[in-house]
């Protein structure tokens, strides 16, 4: 596996970091993972190059870069607070055209032989449900998509398989949250949903208090089932 940071130029001609992850065998499908709010930090890169390792060309892009260029905090008291004033200060239509950008610059890619899916978390979890509706990935995953169900006039957009993971108990996106997403996917037969008993926001990080081992294994395992069912040939 190898790694370098690459630059992605938006449709207005202004140009962003990206952290692409190469697997083993120096090409495969294309994976657009998407940073939560602290940035594409240690976390994030690892996560990276977790699916670089199971077979995916990986390209993790900077969402801050209007801010502050590759913004990479710790999950402690003064990076969460600088992480949050960040996504305060972002704008939701501009991201999600970075992030087709981004959808676009890694399916261009020689090293990308499949389809391209997009997958986030947190905060990026909406930018790839986001990302599905403007940027038209092959596949999108979403996990505990901080805001998705504010955005829900976006889902009739969306007509390709995705696949969402919430956490039972998580306050940031309720049961009565959750609900409101499926209703508005109800008629969608690719859209497919999880929901973890006993599970928090931010389940699969495992720099935050709220990681659940096995809840990220397993859900892990599914978006690798979901993700070679759609962008793999």
């Amino acid at each position: 596996m190898s790694t370098q940071w690459i630059n992605v130029t938006n449709g207005d001609g202004d140009t962003f970091d990206a952290y692409l992850a190469l697997p083993p065998a120096g090409e495969g499908p294309g994976l657009v993972l998407i940073q939560e709010i602290w940035g594409v930090n240690a976390h994030i890169r690892a996560l990276a190059e977790q699916y670089a390792l199971d077979g995916f060309v990986v390209l993790a892009p900077d969402v801050f870069w209007r801010q502050e260029r590759r913004v990479d905090l710790d999950y402690d008291k003064a990076g969460s607070e600088k992480a949050f004033s960040l996504v305060k200060a972002t704008d939701a239509e501009k991201n999600g055209a970075d992030m087709a950008a981004t959808v676009e610059h890694l399916r261009n890619l020689e090293q990308v032989t499949g389809k391209v899916g997009v997958m986030g978390f947190c905060f990026g979890g909406q930018l790839a449900y986001r990302a599905a509706a403007v940027g038209k990935p092959d596949a999108a995953v979403s996990y505990y998509g901080g805001g998705t169900h504010n955005h829900l006039d976006l889902a009739g957009d969306i007509s390709q398989p995705i696949l969402f993971h919430f956490g039972a108990e998580d306050p940031m996106i309720p049961p009565e949250a959750v609900n409101s997403i499926q209703e508005a996917f109800a008629d969608h037969p690719r859209a497919h949903f999880h929901v973890y008993e006993g599970a928090d926001h931010g389940f699969n990080c495992w720099g935050r208090p709220s990681y659940n081992q096995k809840t990220a294994a397993l859900a892990h395992g599914r978006t690798l089932a979901f993700l070679s069912d759609h962008l793999s040939v």
